[in-house]
């Protein structure tokens, strides 16, 4: 039987490292997406330490460069037909206004304008498996989007800001389920929960501080992402994050 393929951004730190550590124990297909390729090298010689001859293979991509998400979307395709799910999980936080190699606002193109392009390049793989799934983690945003200051030029408010990217992870979600409707592929967003990580080290202390009492394991939140792909990855995989609720 064929492997399943599974592509998954961020997964240096919090959510995405806990998704891709446990779905590399499946034994499926699972292309790591990172930026750093220090860190990223680290989570892949992790996983070869955990087991024997892992299915993975690391991909370098800037999600604040486009080209960079070009060229990673070209090395999938030239190795994978097929991808059967897409965890658009990648995401940043800035305290000040950053202006990315292209001229976007940081936070604008790598939590939204980078994984709607990459998303975009690999809907051909999608589409030929027959049944795939694409996950954007996101949350219940409420901000109003204002077309007139996307890029935060006229004025910059950082929380602002990321809850913008956050609606529009929403919008991009909905819209695409509505186009690949009776394709084979399924859109969701998904908000799994506060989850312990870097996301949200540019905040204020007292931020940090309350946002880390109310956050849990980055591996139990995962739990509830698996509830979206276990009939995708068979009785194993939902075995193993059960199991956790159980400690």
């Amino acid at each position: 039987m064929t492997n399943k393929v599974f592509v998954v951004t961020g997964v240096t730190s919090g959510i995405g490292k806990a998704l891709a550590l446990s779905l590399a124990k499946t034994g499926e297909n699972i292309i790591l997406v990172a930026r750093d390729a220090e860190r990223g090298g680290q989570l892949e010689q992790a996983i070869r330490s955990q087991m024997q001859e892992p299915n993975i293979e690391l991909v370098l991509s800037d999600l604040s460069s486009l080209s960079s998400v070009r060229n990673a979307a070209a090395v999938i395709k030239s190795k994978h037909e097929n991808i059967d799910v897409l965890i658009n999980n990648a995401a940043i936080y800035k305290q000040r206004r950053e202006v990315s190699t292209d001229g976007f606002e940081r936070m604008f193109v790598t939590n939204h304008l980078g994984p709607f392009r990459l998303t975009h390049l690999l809907l051909n793989p999608l589409m030929t498996s027959g049944s795939a799934r694409i996950l954007n983690m996101t949350a219940p945003s409420t901000v109003e989007l204002d077309f007139d200051n996307l890029q935060g030029e006229k004025n910059f408010n950082s929380l602002r800001a990321f809850g913008a990217t956050k609606m529009m992870n929403l919008l991009f979600t909905f819209e695409l389920a509505r186009r690949l409707e009776n394709t084979g592929v399924t859109v969701n967003a998904i908000h799994p929960g506060l989850a312990r990580s870097s996301l949200m080290n540019e905040s204020g202390a007292i931020t940090r501080f309350l946002l880390r009492l109310a956050s849990a394991p980055a591996e139990r939140v995962a739990v509830d992402i698996v509830r979206v792909l276990s009939p995708l990855i068979g009785i194993f995989f939902s075995f193993y994050f059960y199991s956790y609720l159980l400690r």
